[in-house]
């Protein structure tokens, strides 16, 4: 079966949101690229979504006018096989994705990106309703500290715990990338 990588809103305009915290940043990248690198080796197909909304000026920084609507630095140099700007959460949304991964014959997406339990849950829920296979990558997904509605904390571990715990068995097969890397290497045998 053939795989793709989704790259999903790995870009600057989370840095300037007031919510971003630099510090998780470069441990999630890591993995990211890792997942990049296997991906790129084993020749699978890389997609790279962005996001972009809200009002067009240059002071918000998901709107193109921003600047920010980009890769984000760090990021290792991809060059996707198509790129979409996404405008809802589910990157299948009004984008032309589900057209080209079915041109393409894709019948498994590879899930990463920011953030965890928004645009790539929501894209895995959608992907696996419309008959998609998919792989979620939680280590090479990224997000930010929330609160419960008491207040209390909602860290990015609990997130992404929860996330990989919902979407397991039902919508994908939650995978480490060192698990993707090996898949990949088999079926290329």
């Amino acid at each position: 079966m053939k795989s793709c990588l989704l790259l999903i809103d790995v870009q600057e305009s989370f840095r300037h949101r007031p919510y971003f915290r630099a510090e998780a940043l470069p441990a999630y990248l890591e993995k990211q690229n890792a997942l990049i690198a296997a991906c790129q080796q084993a020749g699978v197909p890389i997609v790279r979504i962005l996001h972009s909304d809200g009002p067009a000026v240059p002071g918000n920084p998901f709107a193109m006018e921003s600047g920010h609507v980009r890769p984000m630095e760090g990021l290792a140099a991809v060059e996707p096989a198509a790129t979409f700007v996404k405008r809802r959460h589910s990157a299948l949304v009004g984008t032309g994705l589900d057209v080209w991964l079915t041109q393409n014959n894709i019948g498994r997406l590879i899930v990463s990106g920011i953030r965890t339990e928004q645009c790539c849950e929501t894209t895995t829920r959608h992907a696996s309703d419309l008959g998609w296979q998919v792989d979620f990558v939680t280590e090479a997904t990224h997000s930010f500290d929330m609160q419960h509605e008491d207040g209390s904390p909602l860290t990015v571990a609990m997130l992404q715990a929860r996330t990989a715990a919902v979407l397991k068995d039902r919508f994908a097969r939650i995978c480490t990338v060192a698990q993707v890397a090996d898949r990949l290497v088999t079926e290329a045998q």
